[in-house]
């Protein structure tokens, strides 16, 4: 389903909140974000953190990609995945072309060289953007070839972290969080209903995966409009679901059972042959 194309007044505010972009205050609080998760999260050579919320629009998207921006900043070899499919906007923010990408390279139809993008900003981090809308995300995102890219990007990077869908509408966060190091949940002020992130909660620990911590955005805190929280407390007015994740959802699930025209449509995508991303250097070790 095609975006809404963003007037330029609103692509002008978008842009003010992502990367460079940010004021001062937004820019220390995402670091100060970065730095509690290097001590919340295991010491491994490669850590996987995945972004969510409870329902649609609370930020889960800029926070993902500033995070990864911040954690690019410090040094670290970054991967930002746009894990989601039904509704990706990643590549749009950062103004990447969108496809090809995850899906194609799950369902093995491009490699690496095709779907990996490298950033304007820094030399050290890279995009894999969602790719072509897929009939089945919540498939593809479970199966033991998205399990296998995982592991395979360990090996390349210091950080990798997955932009998911709101965990309240879709399964496809639910199915990869037993994959992954833990979730940041992505909470609105005067946005985000509680019972809905209650519920959102409850599913993350029923399957044993848990949250590392919040992040409240549009807070009205000084100068930034960000402030991390590691608990939820009173959120405002209730929210809806909403119209296009239940389009996406009723329009994916139900053309994978009454039709193949778009199993088709997908798998007919091209494949070339092109150059995958290099592993990270690792030290040479000499006998002694």
């Amino acid at each position: 389903m095609a975006g809404k194309r963003l007037s330029a007044k609103e692509a002008l505010r978008q842009k003010s909140m992502l990367c460079e972009g940010l004021n001062f205050a937004a820019s220390e609080a995402y670091k100060l974000l970065r730095t509690n998760l290097q001590f919340s999260l295991p010491e491994k050579n490669c850590q996987v953190i995945g972004i969510t919320s409870s329902v649609r629009g609370e930020g889960k998207s800029t926070t993902s990609i500033n995070l990864a921006y911040t954690f690019a900043q410090s040094g670290k070899r970054v991967l930002l995945i746009d894990a989601d499919m039904r509704l990706p906007s990643v590549a749009a923010k950062l103004e990447l072309k969108s496809t090809p990408g995850l899906s194609n390279l799950i369902a093995g139809l491009r490699n690496e060289g095709h779907c990996i993008r490298q950033s304007a900003q820094f030399n050290n981090w890279y995009i894999l953007p969602a790719g072509d809308i897929p009939p089945n995300p919540s498939e593809l995102l479970g199966s033991e070839r998205m399990h296998t890219l995982l592991q395979h990007y360990e090996e390349i990077f210091d950080v990798v972290i997955l932009d998911l869908p709101p965990i309240n509408i879709v399964a496809d966060a639910l199915v990869i969080s037993k994959w992954i190091d833990g979730l940041i949940g992505v909470v609105r002020q005067n946005y985000t209903d509680r019972r809905a992130l209650a519920d959102c909660m409850y599913q993350v620990e029923k399957l044993g995966s848990h949250f590392l911590g919040f992040v409240m955005t549009d807070a009205a805190v000084g100068e930034s409009g960000y402030k991390n929280y590691s608990k939820y407390g009173k959120y405002g007015k209730k929210y809806g679901y909403g119209y296009d994740y239940g389009y996406a959802y009723d329009n994916a699930e139900n053309s994978s059972k009454t039709s193949d025209s778009k199993k088709k449509a997908f798998l007919d995508a091209a494949v070339e042959e092109s150059v995958s991303v290099e592993p990270k250097e690792e030290e040479q070790k000499t006998d002694e």
